[in-house]
This record gives structure tokens, C-alpha cells and sequence, in this order.
């Protein structure tokens, strides 16, 4: 990594909760959460965020959420983001088949019309050579009223910030989720 993480010892006594329940629910500290935590508020701000985007009430389904992160961070280049975000779409999904396909998901069967409508928008959020249009948006009305666009949209953005942050700083991948062309891995999911 570009910058390095401190002795989780050398952070505030206040965010050991938060490194806590990581490694309860990974099995270890997440390394952007270490380097996020450099500047407490920082991470308590992004930590709310993430909270806010994924929490069990969203309009979005867990399974959209995952393909929506997987993606971004497919297309930001973001080692650790595929990793983990792809070992959670296959918790969630049940199956390693969407994550393998995900890259090509306008020729794949896997997915359905709402999924593509949602994929093509977050493309278009994401690459900054292409335009949301009118007609992305109708046709997400047609599966979602406007504020689960709004949150669809604030998900895209968020993924957009983790990647980047973690693409810029080479955070690795920490083998959550063996992927295609990729030794290794925890398996999870499948």
C-alpha cells in the first residue's frame, strides 16, 4: 500500500469497536478501514455513510446493492473492493455466477431487466466518458419511485469514493472471494 496502516493500538480507543466488529464479521481488519481511520472523523463520516446505504430498510435489495459496488469497482480498478464486494454478491446471490458474468453483464441471461436497467445507469454514472440520459432514467422508473433512485444514485457514488480511494492508496485485495484468474481465496459465499 502507498500509505500504511498504524499498530490498530495506535488508533483512538473509540474506533476499536468499529475494528472489533470487522474482524468479527471478516475474520480480520479491513485495511481501508485502517487507513481511513488515520483521520477519525473521517472514517466516522464514511462509516455513517456506508451504514446509511446498506442497512436491511434500503429500497434496494441486497443482491442489487452487491452487483452495483462489484461493478463500480470492477470498472475503477479497485483490487480489494472486487474482492470483498465480490465475496459478499455471492453471500447474497447464493452462487458465484454472477459475479463471474457481472463484466459481461449485457450478454448474459443471468440478469434480469431491472438489473440491467440499474447496471447500465451505474456504468454511466461511473465512466467518465458517458452521460446518464432521460432514458436511463425513465427506465429505472419503471422498477423504482424517485427516492430509491436518489439512493441508487448516492450507492453509486459512494462505491465511486471507496474504489477511488482505495485504487489511489493500492490497497490489496485481502482474499476474500476467489475470483476468475485468481488464485486463492476464503471462499465465502459458495
Amino acid at each position: 500500500m502507498r500509505i500504511s496502516v498504524k499498530k490498530q493500538t495506535d488508533y483512538p480507543w473509540i474506533l476499536r469497536p468499529f475494528f472489533w466488529n470487522q474482524k468479527r464479521k471478516y475474520g480480520e481488519v479491513l485495511q481501508p478501514g485502517l487507513l481511513w481511520a488515520r483521520v477519525p472523523k473521517l472514517f466516522a463520516a464514511v462509516a455513517a455513510l456506508y451504514g446509511v446505504l446498506d442497512r436491511k430498510s434500503s429500497p434496494l435489495s441486497p443482491v442489487l446493492r452487491s452487483l452495483v459496488t462489484v461493478r463500480v469497482s470492477q470498472i475503477n480498478w479497485c483490487q480489494f473492493c472486487v474482492d470483498i464486494n465480490s465475496a459478499t454478491l455471492a453471500k447474497r446471490s447464493g452462487s458465484m455466477d454472477k459475479v463471474e458474468q457481472l463484466a459481461q453483464w449485457k450478454e448474459s441471461e443471468l440478469f434480469s431487466e431491472m438489473e440491467k436497467a440499474v447496471l447500465e445507469y451505474t456504468e454511466a454514472v461511473t465512466y467518465s466518458d458517458r452521460q446518464v440520459t432521460d432514458q436511463m432514467i425513465e427506465r429505472l422508473k419503471a422498477f423504482f419511485d424517485e427516492d430509491a433512485i436518489v439512493e441508487l444514485t448516492g450507492l453509486i457514488a459512494f462505491q465511486n469514493m471507496s474504489s477511488k480511494f482505495n485504487s489511489a492508496l493500492d490497497v490489496p485485495s485481502q482474499g476474500f472471494c476467489q475470483l476468475p484468474n485468481q488464485p486463492g481465496g476464503k471462499h465465502h459465499g459458495q
